[in-house]
């Protein structure tokens, strides 16, 4: 069995494969202050109620846009398996990123970028929501050409909260509220699923007029992708389990 983990700056999903097949898949709240020795209590835990064993495990990927989560990360991967692989700009080494650095580009949109040639195989505008939105463009032929980052829907929510005197922290959750409010905390959620569904929207159309004359197909991932959905209708596919299977393979590949 295969472990994946995505170490997020909000959150850090856990995968569990046998072959092609996700087993199982976690999210958690991911901390930064979390020792080897609490991760491995966690795993523990998480493999205990699932019916697994830790012992089952032949491979460890990681990717991690968190520094200070590696050290704790490494220490248990390499007591789970001789050789875990940690995913960095140059694991990826056949997929051709044409940024200006390289190396400050986030190893989950690398990831992404990966599955989502694999699994879909033409051009592509991938939208990661996670506690930063990223629109990353790849080409069919294997480059990956850039994209836009924006604060993503959580950062705006707890700004508000915190830089203004009387405007509540709120949930997004569930019906979709009127355009036009009654008040402030209906206010506060049109205001972000609506307007984040119009920069949404706004950004692909920009991003799709560099491709021409391709049509790139838009796929999207993350916590927030299924909600944002209804309000942003550019977004063709919802792959919430994107970034597990680009590990996934990236495994498969760099083992070989």
């Amino acid at each position: 069995m295969l472990l994946a983990i995505d170490i997020g700056n909000s959150n850090t999903v856990i995968g569990l494969f046998q072959g092609e097949e996700l087993l199982q898949h976690w999210r958690l709240h991911t901390n930064r202050q979390c020792t080897a020795d609490e991760i491995v209590v966690a795993l523990h835990t998480l493999f205990a109620i699932a019916g697994r064993h830790l012992e089952g495990l032949r491979g460890v990927i990681v990717a991690s846009v968190v520094p200070q989560m590696h050290t704790s990360w490494l220490a248990v991967a390499t007591k789970m398996v001789t050789r875990p692989i940690f995913v960095d700009h140059q694991t990826v080494t056949w997929l051709r990123i044409l940024t200006d650095n390289p190396a400050e580009v986030g190893v989950d949109r690398v990831v992404n970028a990966v599955a989502g040639l694999h699994r879909y195989r033409q051009d592509l505008i991938i939208v990661d929501f996670g506690t930063a939105i990223t629109f990353d463009c790849v080409s069919s032929q294997g480059d990956f050409l850039g994209g836009a980052i924006v604060p993503g829907m959580g950062i705006s929510i707890e700004a508000l909260a915190s830089r203004t005197a009387k405007l509540p922290r709120i949930d997004i959750v569930g019906p979709p509220p009127p355009v036009i409010a009654t008040n402030t905390v209906t206010a506060i959620q049109s205001g972000v699923l609506y307007g984040y569904g119009g920069l949404v929207e706004g950004l692909i159309g920009r991003l799709k007029e560099r491709f021409a004359p391709s049509c790139p197909r838009v796929v999207a991932t993350g916590g927030m992708a299924r909600l944002i959905a209804p309000y942003a209708p550019s977004l063709e596919v919802i792959d919430q389990q994107l970034t597990l299977e680009g590990l996934r393979l990236i495994h498969e590949r760099c083992r070989v």
